[in-house]
């Protein structure tokens, strides 16, 4: 049978000498393999497992529900949050209605690179909106986040260093390994016929495709908030209003 990998995550009780210790012996036993261990949040721990054998893990679950010091609280095939919350020993913080919406501060930049950094990684068509107010660090997470996935990035539309619209890309820059970053204000309100051309195409690649400003971007244009796969919102402050009304744009097309 092919090795599978799981995500466990328990709730301390009462933290005892040698409660890790009895529960790694446990899966020595049945031969699960801890492949990386770390506290999540507080007095709760999550684990990365793998084995060959899916009932070996159910077996492990019910006699470990039997524990009167912790109470199992996942068990299940790991998903991308649970991966980066065993790595940074946290949880993102997810919209409770819109599952799609992921929350960031500031202060959690690296969390946030390594999140786009697994979502670049991936191949096919994905759209993901980036929500947030100027100088936040929008532009340079996507950059650091290509370059965890070892993508090659490239601007279609961006006020990084000067505000640009492009009108057309060379082949290489049109390959499906790319990540194309948008921004949905100046690709909308402050862009031509050409560049409006050239964005519907890249639309159309099967590659990853972000967009700074998503709201705007979906007020104008005819893409809607179905095709987003991921809204990402970075904020200076968790308190952090983001609004458009600060926002002026002059676009120089080449």
């Amino acid at each position: 049978m092919d090795v599978k990998e799981w995500y466990m995550e328990y709730k301390i009780h009462k933290n005892r000498p040698g409660l890790l210790g009895d529960i790694a012996s446990l899966m020595g036993m049945l031969d699960i393999n801890i492949v990386t261990i770390n506290g999540v949040e507080d007095r709760t721990r999550g684990m990365l497992l793998q084995t060959n054998d899916e009932e070996k893990i159910d077996l492990m679950g019910k006699m470990l529900r039997k524990v009167d010091n912790i109470t199992i609280t996942a068990l299940r095939p790991p998903k991308l949050v649970d991966i980066l919350a065993v790595r940074h020993g946290r949880y993102i913080e997810r919209d409770s209605d819109d599952r799609k919406t992921f929350r960031f501060t500031r202060d959690e930049l690296g969390l946030l690179v390594d999140f786009l950094g697994e979502i670049f990684k991936r191949e096919g068509n994905q759209v993901v909106g980036l929500r947030g107010m100027p100088r936040v660090g929008k532009t340079e997470s996507i950059i650091a986040g290509s370059v965890c996935a070892n993508k090659r990035w490239t601007f279609v539309s961006s006020t990084l260093l000067r505000q640009t619209v492009r009108s057309q890309l060379s082949e290489d820059e049109m390959a499906p390994n790319n990540v194309y970053i948008i921004d949905g204000i100046v690709s909308t309100i402050r862009s031509n016929e050409k560049h409006y051309s050239l964005l519907q195409d890249i639309m159309g690649l099967p590659s990853t495709k972000v967009i700074e400003h998503p709201d705007i971007f979906i007020r104008e244009s005819e893409y809607t908030y179905n095709h987003f796969d991921y809204i990402i919102e970075l904020r200076n402050s968790p308190d952090e209003e983001i609004n458009y009304d600060s926002f002026t744009y002059t676009s120089e097309p080449f």
